[in-house]
């Protein structure tokens, strides 16, 4: 392999065809994860939401699990943290986007359901123990805050009680003339394929998008390293911008296709598992725990994360039909939040 590719930063004019190229890749990869994963979701029975924020949420986060695990290493705390909190932020802003491809009524009111709301909650546990984990003692127990290990049991407790509440739901969304259900419905050609041969297509398809998103984020660090940026900024807005990408497209591809149940669990799924990225971060950071290695600036990060899934929380539940310039409240909120933190953190 060149020594050009194998050492950062790379180049400008390379940096810009490896983005295009990877993004374009991207772009597609994530379409064709939104076919693939709808029919599993009707095949398997385990409905849009949970398939799609458990296995989209994997497929989509592979890329920034492995640029966490690699910035850490590397003895770069502020990318790694960064990365993680930007991405939440950036990928719960790409709701605000798949809306404004939902024309008839605003998306959260298409796709409220319990599943969804429950991982909104899940994902405020997970950003609310990182927190935590950045005022507790710094100890660590086999290289490992304590604040890990209870993300860790956070994440799969509430996996069980998503998976539980589905079989058995004690609450439901009114249903409107607006919202669309999960219910299995034709696929064409995908309905004749074995469910082995969708789940090896989805596998293949994962990993083109995850290896995808990792040459973006390797493009985009390259493209700014020289522009003097804090690494804060360049880890929660640029990168995580980035490697919000197959979210955000797998968000507007699941809307286009009318599963907005799908689009609203890739987020928040992906969500959950870039919150686990700090766990594989603290695992890879040689320094000791990642949650006192993160800066001032990484933690009004995390906060803004809170606040806009909290946000995001709160339209689910009020369903506003109609908002504020066809976006909904929380749209609009979603996308001056982020445009304040993004000067914020620029200034």
């Amino acid at each position: 392999m060149p020594d050009v590719l194998t050492t950062l930063p790379w180049p400008p004019g390379l940096s810009a065809a490896v983005f295009g190229l990877a993004g374009a890749l991207t772009v597609v990869g994530s379409i064709r994860l939104v076919t693939l994963g709808d029919t599993l979701a009707d095949r398997t029975g385990w409905g849009e939401a949970f398939f799609g924020a458990v296995f989209f949420g994997l497929a989509t986060s592979l890329s920034g699990l492995v640029m966490t695990a690699v910035t850490a290493a590397a003895e770069q705390p502020q990318l790694a943290y960064g990365n993680s909190v930007g991405g939440i932020a950036a990928q719960t802003t790409a709701v605000a986007v798949a809306d404004a491809f939902h024309r008839r009524v605003n998306l959260e009111h298409a796709a409220a359901s319990l599943s969804n709301v429950l991982f909104g909650a899940l994902l405020i546990a997970l950003l609310a123990v990182a927190l935590l984990g950045s005022f507790a003692p710094e100890v660590t127990l086999g290289g490992l805050h304590p604040a890990s290990f209870a993300m860790v049991g956070v994440y799969l407790g509430g996996l069980h009680l998503v998976r539980r509440s589905g079989t058995n739901p004690l609450w439901q969304a009114v249903a409107t003339t607006e919202t669309l259900p999960d219910v299995p419905h034709d696929h064409g050609r995908l309905d004749r394929t074995s469910s082995a041969g969708l789940w090896v297509r989805f596998a293949a398809v994962g990993l083109v998008v995850a290896i995808g998103g990792w040459a973006i984020a390797l493009a985009a660090e390259s493209l700014v390293v020289a522009a003097g940026l804090s690494a804060a900024f360049v880890g929660s807005i640029l990168m995580g911008v980035v490697n919000a990408l197959p979210e955000t497209v797998t968000a507007v591809a699941a809307v286009r296709r009318g599963a907005p149940t799908l689009a609203i669990a890739a987020v928040l799924g992906g969500n959950s598992l870039d919150a686990i990225n700090l766990v594989v971060g603290d695992a890879f950071y040689p320094g000791g725990s990642i949650y006192h290695a993160a800066s001032p600036d990484d933690l009004f990060v995390t906060t803004s994360a809170l606040f806009m899934t909290s946000v995001l929380l709160g339209g689910l539940l009020v369903r506003q039909a109609c908002g504020w310039g066809r976006l909904g409240f929380e749209g609009v909120l979603l996308l001056g939040s982020y445009a304040a933190m993004t000067f914020i953190l620029a200034v």
